[in-house]
Formats: structure tokens, C-alpha cells, sequence
């Protein structure tokens, strides 16, 4: 058994890496997709000795098959986002405890009490759809701040504007927490000056606008809002767990979570610090599902472990994976 509270004392890099062999073990037997995977690739308990020699499930798999790790009821299922008709992720969620107590203490390693702060939110793509794991948690990060004007806005761009401005200059620790195209809407509608705000962006132009290279973008929302740094999120609807950016695009993960950077050329083998490769997540709050993710997402590791996220693979295809699809 797998006990909550193992994963989330994790201190040390020798507690990580036991606790990750325990979860894939916990995995290969009771997750069939999984077990499956792994056997394809002729990986099982016996010669699964390191992090490394773990097998990592191409996410797609999330949209193909159903990915659990229990037998429990499902509490929650998690969507992705996705135009009419296209095939979207379902993350189903056995124990939402463990999602609440995942982003809850992550914040507070990255931030601190929530309740030091007045939560704004605009994320109008989310808020418009159902089964949004990012509304899920923003939602409860605004009811648990305790603070009266914390809240969603959708497209009310005028009252958000004056609200931020009002709080920010009263002296009030904010933060504006958004979807990448709407952050660039208010700024092109309104300027600030903000001296107690963090502006945090969760990516994504959702159709919207033209895709923007980070650099630009911080650029942007930096001069727009008269603040020194961009925050970013990196999460997924396929994991219950978010690294965080304070700036400059390097995200850092909370312990119980890590990326590895895996050849582009050989999904099997992993390149060294600092160089571009694809984005494997090990996240071990997704014990009851699959803690083992190989993203489309191409990135570089530092050697102090933090990331930084540098764009998707072409057409979302990852190479050298297709012949991983069961």
C-alpha cells in the first residue's frame, strides 16, 4: 500500500527515489494499462533497479484508455480542453484528498499562507467548459485565501482592472492568476502600475491568438502590468501536481515531483543538462492513476534541477514513441 503521507514528507533525494520505485511497483501491479507498457518494453519488477530504468506512459494514453492504479470509485474525472470533435485526456481521480493536499502544499512551499493574499482569477476558457482540474484548484485556492473580493472574472475586463488597481494600492498581496490570451487582452486595454501583485500565467492561447515566443510574451505582460516578473504554472489535466515559475520561465517542482529529459531521437534514453529533449514527469501523487508521464512537451534540466519549458514537439507527435502505442 501507498500511504498519502509518505508521498508528501518526501525531504530528501534518497526518500524520492525510494518512494518512486515503491509507486512503480504499486503501478506495474495494479495499473493493466501500465503493466502492459511495461511488458511491451520488457520492463518488470526484476530489472526496474532506478528512476532511470523506468518505463514512462506517452500521455496520449489518456485519451485511449482508462489509467488507474485502484480499485476505489472514481470521486473526480479531469478533462482536457479541445476543439469540437477532437479526442480529449480523462484523468480519473479516485481520492480528491490527494489532489487538494498535492496543490495546497505546493503553493504554500512556493508562496506561503494563501490567506497573505487576495486571489484573482481569469481564466475564461476554463471557467467555460466542465471537468477543468486547473478551475478545480483555483477554485479552492480563492475560497480558502478567506479574502471577500478573491473571485473569478470572465470577460468583465473593467471591473477586473478596477479591482486590481483599488486592492494593489491599498497595500493588499495579490494574485492574478490567468490564461496566457486573456492576461494580453487586459493589457491591451488597460496599463498599471502594480507594487503587491503577482501576475501568474497558465499558458495557453486556446485558439485565440497567434502563439508567442516566452520571451516576448513576459515582455509584454511585464511592461502592461508595471511588474518586474511573469509567474508561471506547469501543470496538466494528467497530473495532480504543478511546478512554478517566480520567473524567468524556470520552474521548480515541489518534492514529491521531477522531470527528467528524454532523447528526441530515442524515447528510451535521457540527455544531459542543459540540453532540448522531451519532458518526462514523474508525479507521485498520481500513485492512483500513473506517476510515470512522457509529455509533449520539449524542455531542458538545470543542474540544480529546476526546467524550463521550450515548446511542443511538431504536430504533438513525439518521436520514436509511436511504436509504444498498445
Amino acid at each position: 500500500m501507498i500511504a498519502t503521507e509518505d508521498i508528501f514528507t518526501i525531504s530528501s533525494k534518497r526518500d524520492f527515489e525510494k518512494m518512486t520505485l515503491k509507486v512503480f511497483r504499486h503501478q506495474y501491479d495494479n495499473n493493466s494499462v501500465y503493466h502492459d507498457f511495461c511488458s511491451f518494453l520488457k520492463k518488470d519488477k526484476t530489472n526496474v533497479k532506478s528512476i532511470l530504468d523506468i518505463p514512462f506512459l506517452p500521455i496520449q494514453f489518456f485519451k485511449s484508455h482508462t489509467i488507474l492504479s485502484s480499485n476505489n470509485d472514481v470521486q473526480e474525472t479531469f478533462t482536457s480542453s479541445g476543439t469540437t470533435g477532437m479526442q480529449t485526456s480523462k484523468h480519473f481521480v479516485t481520492d480528491i484528498s490527494i489532489y487538494e493536499q498535492s496543490y495546497r502544499n505546493a503553493f504554500s512551499e512556493f508562496y506561503g499562507n494563501i490567506e497573505d493574499y487576495c486571489v484573482l482569477a481569469l481564466l475564461p476558457s476554463y471557467l467555460e467548459r466542465d471537468g477543468s482540474s486547473l478551475i478545480y484548484m483555483v477554485d479552492d485556492l480563492i475560497k480558502s485565501s478567506n479574502h471577500e473580493d478573491s473571485g473569478f472574472y470572465l470577460n468583465n475586463y473593467e471591473e477586473l482592472a478596477n479591482k486590481l488597481i483599488d486592492l494593489d494600492r491599498s497595500g493588499q498581496n495579490i494574485i492574478l492568476i490567468g490564461v496566457t490570451y486573456a492576461l494580453l487582452d487586459i493589457v491591451e486595454k488597460y496599463q498599471f502600475q502594480l507594487k503587491n501583485t503577482i501576475i501568474m500565467e497558465t499558458g495557453g492561447m486556446k485558439g485565440k491568438r497567434k502563439e508567442i515566443i516566452r520571451e516576448e510574451l513576459h515582455t509584454i505582460l511585464c511592461n502592461g502590468f508595471g511588474v518586474t516578473n511573469i509567474h508561471s504554472e506547469y501543470g496538466m489535466t494528467e497530473l495532480l501536481s504543478q511546478a512554478y515559475s517566480l520567473g524567468n520561465g524556470v520552474f521548480e517542482c515541489p518534492p514529491w515531483m521531477q522531470i527528467l529529459i528524454r532523447d528526441t531521437e530515442d524515447a528510451l534514453s535521457y540527455v544531459n543538462y542543459g540540453k532540448t529533449g522531451g519532458l518526462n514527469v514523474i508525479d507521485l501523487a498520481n500513485f492512483n492513476s500513473c506517476s510515470f508521464i512522457a509529455t509533449q512537451d520539449l524542455g531542458r534540466k538545470n543542474p540544480n534541477h529546476s526546467f524550463e519549458v521550450l515548446g511542443r514537439f511538431d504536430n504533438s507527435d513525439i518521436r520514436g514513441c509511436n511504436l509504444m502505442v498498445l
